[in-house]
């Protein structure tokens, strides 16, 4: 059965529990596969990209790795120029030149943490260099449609020239997604990196902190993020998490940390990608709206064997992210009949999937989409009333009707000929008779004659004798 899950771009869909008390400046939720928003706050507001740059240095390693242009066991040696016009508060593992390390627990080093070195070294392996590195993030920030995004460096140290909104963050990491090593190094909260020839083994905790079993963050849902903080953009996070097949993405930006009292802190950052989290997949699901078994519509149909109608059905299923509590009852079916809409009728035989329409759904003004109709089943062909119609075709036809006409003509030409020849036949029997008659009253007066002739003999004899001599 083929589903179509209808992609809206930016659709905003309500919910009938909205999402209150935001502690941040900027929040977005997007259902991550149809990406229709449902949250949105302050989303077009430019903020430093301080992790998504390194989402990017990784997202552009993973698509290096599945070209095969990258190899995770690869040892690479730490240089000089990756360490260069990094500022001190960005030297998280101390990753010095000459150390050398595998690929894959650089990638690590720099995603969960944050090393600087480590993600200025990843681009030198990719691109051979760092400028051309980040060329190639801005050319696949643009080639993603996020067009509101600059990086200058790797790492995301702050420059007024490397910004990002929201909208954005949520394009970049949909697309990181897409890549597996991605989704596993951005769902790693514990690692641990090998001995290097400069260092014991290096153990790494991601910044997600809902990664974290057992922690006051974790939530079991969520499977990828990176969170951080910048002075000049402060608390920030991105991440996705994933119920049941309904997927978010959460962006939170501009929030605070709370410390308390007790010296005990919350991380709002975190806390609200968190109840966004939980709030999406309370409110949503992705329903159907159109199903391939629903009937929608029967339709005529002549000269069927034992069926005077089909029934249509969609070929394939409508499904949206809707609020949980929406009717289905509410959405608008507008059906099209082609053979209605052409003013032809429809005849036997029809083959189960024949297309024999289409239907249009919508909700409030907003069309969920079209899909075509076809028949639910096969009708066969009534045989005797197929000749019928036929044969009524054919004597309707203006072919017909002058063939009709001729032959009209011939059968009065005929019948006309066949009066005058009875006509002229009962005149010559008439005629015939009238000569026999006349040739019997000729021969009866004949023998009249005769008889008188010979009785006149007879009486002349009787009266005078013959003399004797």
């Amino acid at each position: 059965m083929l589903s179509i899950l209808i992609v809206f771009p930016h659709v905003f869909v309500s919910a009938a529990s909205s999402f209150t008390g935001l502690a941040a400046e900027t929040a977005l939720l997007v259902e991550a596969d149809s990406g229709v928003v449902l949250y949105e706050h302050n989303t077009s507001r430019h903020y430093p990209a301080d992790a998504l740059a390194r989402v990017m240095t990784l997202l552009l390693a993973a698509e290096a790795y599945k070209e095969g242009n990258v190899t995770l066991y690869d040892v690479v040696e730490m240089t000089e120029t990756a360490w260069e016009d990094i500022p001190e508060w960005s030297y998280v593992l101390g990753i010095r030149p000459e150390e050398e390390m595998t690929v894959l627990d650089l990638l690590h080093c720099a995603f969960m943490t944050g090393a600087s070195e480590a993600n200025n070294l990843i681009a030198e392996y990719v691109s051979g260099n760092i400028d051309a590195f980040i060329r190639l993030m801005n050319a696949k920030a643009v080639s993603i449609g996020a067009e509101n995004t600059t990086f200058t460096n790797t790492y995301g140290k702050y420059d007024s020239r490397q910004f990002t909104t929201a909208s954005d963050i949520f394009l970049i990491y949909k697309e990181a997604l897409t890549y597996p090593l991605f989704v596993e190094i951005s769902g790693t909260y514990r690692y641990t990196t090998e001995t290097t020839n400069s260092s014991e083994p290096r153990t790494l905790l991601a910044s997600n902190s809902m990664l974290n079993n057992g922690g006051r963050y974790y939530l079991s849902n969520c499977t990828s993020g990176i969170a951080s903080s910048i002075l000049e953009g402060g608390y920030s996070f991105m991440g996705f998490a994933e119920s049941e097949g309904f997927s978010l993405i959460s962006v939170v930006l501009g929030s605070d940390v709370i410390i308390y009292d007790n010296e005990s802190t919350l991380l709002q950052n975190i806390s609200e990608a968190r109840r966004l989290f939980e709030w999406g997949f309370e409110n949503f699901s992705v329903r159907t709206i159109l199903s391939t078994t629903d009937l929608v519509a029967k339709v005529p149909i002549t000269h069927g064997a034992g069926a005077d109608f089909v029934n249509l059905r969609p070929e394939s299923s409508i499904s949206h992210v809707l609020n949980n509590d929406i009717p289905i009852e509410e959405f608008i079916r507008d059906v099209t009949i082609y053979s209605e809409d052409a003013g032809e009728e429809l005849f036997a035989p029809i083959s189960a999937g024949t297309v024999l329409g289409e239907v249009s759904v919508s909700r409030d003004g907003v069309d969920y989409g079209t899909i075509i109709l076809v028949a639910n089943t096969s009708i066969e062909l009534n045989r005797m009333e197929y000749i019928k119609m036929q044969i009524a075709q054919v004597l309707s036809g203006t072919t017909a009707r002058a063939v009709m006409a001729i032959l009209f003509i011939i059968i009065l030409g005929y019948a006309a000929l066949v009066i005058r020849y009875n006509i002229l036949r009962r005149k010559k029997i008439q005629a015939g008779a009238e000569r026999k008659r006349q040739i019997a009253e000729e021969r009866r007066q004949s023998e009249q004659i005769a008889d008188m002739a010979e009785f006149t003999d007879f009486d002349t004899i009787t009266r005078h004798p013959p003399r004797r001599r």
